[in-house]
């Protein structure tokens, strides 16, 4: 008898108040389809945005996707895990110098610098790891550094970087730089107008449309990836680290070893980064790998929102793109001057007020960031109750009776 009450009675008697557990239904699936559906919503219209805007939108639309791509990786690391790293440069130049050498040529006039020549496939795969390898190895000293320590360390990764851009100069060019290869995949080229003609509704695909739509790829990938690890439970973990470390210490959890493996897939983001960063500008030289490249980047998981990956995307499209629209549309804007008049500020230092301003109201009104501005917008907006709501009714959370009171229903017999 103790076996058949053990089988039967917590089906058979049922929860304390009378209410009964909702059966299994389609529901999870029709929420999740919402909330995939904006991503999937943007996706398609970024598909189709080069057949309708020029160049110009164009060129910015693919220095967003790199700055995504690193803001990312960064927010991983100083939103997600709470460590603070002024070292993001010194990341994107190891990714854009490696990819630079290995699918190069040799060259240069006042300065020579040599190169691989290999696939440009293998010098972006190359560069991605170079710059994991390079996390790697520091990993170790910032795993047991946090806080304005571990901004001090990793600060100072940033003028080394420096000193190695102008001083191995047969790999990076030296001062003067080297200008980067175009990124080619099976014989298509995406950095010339030369190759395979390519031509959609009208339009002709040159360099501009073949870079929006491999930064695009390769920008979903990313978000994607971040997405699926922070739902993970590493990426529990790592938020647990963030919360206290010795909360995580005493669950068991490796807090240095985390600490490590999240700097490692930060620094392979930035590599990433670094490479599309370095198609973008055309030329790599010591001056763009310095210290505001590093402050740019955290400004964008700041005003983002740290934690968040939606944060990520709009912190990187803010800070990046607002410069360039400024300086486009510079003669529009009233107190806006050119370079070299009179009467107003330029258009970067515009950008920069501006950049400065967001930041002090992000810090005293929304800490949530740009997301945390969106998700109390969406809880403003009145929403449709869902089936089975409303007086007298119980939300499905409450309908599922706790194990203690299963427990009880049984009369102990559970063994």
């Amino acid at each position: 008898m103790s076996d058949l009450t053990t089988t039967t009675a917590p089906s058979a008697a049922p929860p304390a108040g009378g209410a009964r557990v909702a059966p299994p239904g389609p529901s999870r699936g029709r929420s999740t389809l919402l909330r995939l559906l904006p991503a999937v919503a943007l996706i398609a219209v970024l598909a189709v945005f080069p057949i309708f805007v020029g160049g110009f939108w164009l060129t910015i639309g693919f220095s967003v996707f790199a700055a995504v791509i690193g803001a990312v990786g960064l927010n991983l690391l100083v939103g997600t895990t709470g460590q603070l790293s002024l070292a993001h440069a010194f990341f994107l130049a190891v990714g854009a110098v490696t990819y630079v050498y290995v699918s190069g040529s040799p060259g240069g006039v006042s300065t020579e610098y040599g190169g691989l020549e290999l696939p440009p496939l293998v010098g972006l795969i190359a560069g991605v790891l170079a710059a994991g390898l390079a996390g790697l190895l520091v990993s170790p000293i910032t795993a047991r550094l946090h806080g304005i320590y571990l901004g001090i360390a990793t600060l100072g990764l940033v003028f080394i970087g420096v000193y190695l851009l102008n001083t191995v100069s047969y790999v990076t060019g030296g001062f003067n730089g080297r200008l980067v290869p175009d990124f080619e995949l099976f014989g298509f080229n995406f950095g010339a107008n030369e190759g395979p003609y390519l031509e959609v509704a009208g339009v002709p695909f040159g360099r501009n449309e073949r870079l929006w739509y491999l930064g695009l790829v390769l920008c979903v990938l990313a978000c994607w990836f971040a997405v699926n690890l922070l739902r993970s439970r590493p990426g529990r973990a790592l938020q647990m680290v963030r919360d206290s470390e010795t909360a995580g210490s005493v669950l068991g959890i490796n807090v240095q070893e985390y600490k490590a493996k999240v700097f490692l897939v930060s620094s392979m983001y930035a590599g990433l980064a670094g490479v599309l960063y370095a198609l973008s500008i055309g030329s790599i030289a010591p001056e763009s790998f310095r210290l505001p490249l590093s402050v740019f980047y955290l400004a964008m998981v700041v005003l983002g929102g740290l934690g968040s990956v939606w944060g990520a995307v709009l912190g990187a499209t803010f800070v990046t793109a607002l410069p360039l629209v400024f300086q486009e549309y510079a003669a529009a804007l009233p107190f806006i001057v050119e370079p070299g008049q009179s009467g107003g500020i330029i258009a970067p230092q515009a950008a920069s007020f501006l950049f400065g301003i967001a930041i002090i109201l992000v810090v005293i009104f929304e800490p949530g960031g740009l997301a945390g501005l969106a998700r109390k917008l969406r809880r403003l907006t009145p929403s449709r109750p869902s089936r089975g709501s409303g007086p007298g009714r119980r939300s499905a959370r409450a309908e599922i009776p706790t194990s203690a009171s299963a427990d009880s229903s049984t009369g102990g017999t559970l063994s």
